[in-house]
């Protein structure tokens, strides 16, 4: 199949896994548990989670072992927008052509489902680690444990140099950071998780942790590209939005067309370590492409 309709599988693996953890709508938590839902079931692109099995692809065909992880980190991802949407941060009124939560429920069960999605993740994987019987995989299990926590906390402090530097200068070391822990960590996390799970060597992780943490760049600097000149019916955000709240991203500080020039290296250097895997690499090689080329 060609990388669209792969893609396109993907994600109906990764949503038809997701259906099996709506939660509870008959208690009295049941507003919460939907907004939990609203957020984590529809929209999105299901990056994150396909990153762990197409990498976990380049070495084995059974994603079992790693679909725990998959969906703990859409819910990681989703509680971080859902927080990130609030008017404490970045008070944004829509995400993926929709209400954000905070709009379409209120702003103390946003807050709420967020920490609960976050949770969630914790006891998918709490769950699949006390049902992992077999040592050697579970001693992998518990390195990409260890991972996850890290990744969570990096892309927390991301967010926060993000609303700390807002209307203030920042320098290009700064700038870089923000973006590698922001967007990059769970990026990065994601690929080293299926590299890891798969049985990679320690040749093959570095080099795809390489390959990540470029994508992880190369998407947060389409999105700020996008913010600037994207179409809003196809975003689903306000165009300008960033430049408005005077926020610190590659194209306040060097301009649209260096943010491009920057965005094309950083993607041709992701392809060149794709090659090294041949045709089995072909998947994460279009999905550079991807990140660069897409509209929303």
């Amino acid at each position: 199949m060609d990388f669209k309709e792969e893609l396109k599988n993907y994600q109906r693996i990764v949503e038809d896994e997701l259906n099996k953890y709506r939660r509870d709508k008959s208690c009295p938590e049941a507003m919460l548990n939907e907004s939990m839902e609203y957020s984590l079931i529809a929209g999105g692109k299901k990056l994150r989670p396909i990153l762990i099995l197409s990498t976990y692809k380049l070495f084995k065909d059974d994603f079992n072992v790693c679909m725990p992880y998959a969906i703990a980190i859409e819910m990681i991802h989703n509680f971080s927008l859902i927080h990130d949407d609030l008017p404490a941060i970045d008070n944004d009124d829509f995400r993926h052509g929709k209400l954000t939560n905070h709009k379409k429920f209120n702003e103390s069960t946003a807050i709420l489902a967020g920490d609960g999605l976050m949770n969630y993740a914790y006891i998918v994987i709490s769950e699949d680690l006390k049902n992992t019987v077999n040592k050697e995989i579970l001693d992998l299990k518990l390195k990409v444990f260890n991972e996850f926590t890290v990744a969570v906390d990096r892309m927390i402090a991301g967010e926060y140099v993000d609303t700390e530097f807002e209307r203030k200068p920042i320098s290009s070391d700064y700038l870089e950071y923000m973006h590698k822990n922001k967007t990059g960590a769970l990026i990065r996390l994601c690929v080293r998780i299926g590299a890891i799970l798969g049985g990679a060597t320690e040749e093959q992780l570095a080099d795809l942790t390489l390959y990540a943490e470029k994508i992880g760049l190369a998407f947060q600097i389409k999105d700020d590209i996008l913010s600037e000149e994207g179409d809003e019916a196809v975003t689903g955000k306000p165009v300008g939005n960033d430049r408005e709240k005077h926020k610190c991203t590659y194209v306040t500080k060097y301009g649209l067309e260096e943010a491009k020039t920057i965005l094309d290296k950083i993607i041709l250097e992701a392809i060149e370590i794709t090659n090294k895997h041949g045709d089995k690499g072909e998947f994460l090689k279009q999905l550079a492409i991807y990140i660069k080329e897409r509209n929303k």
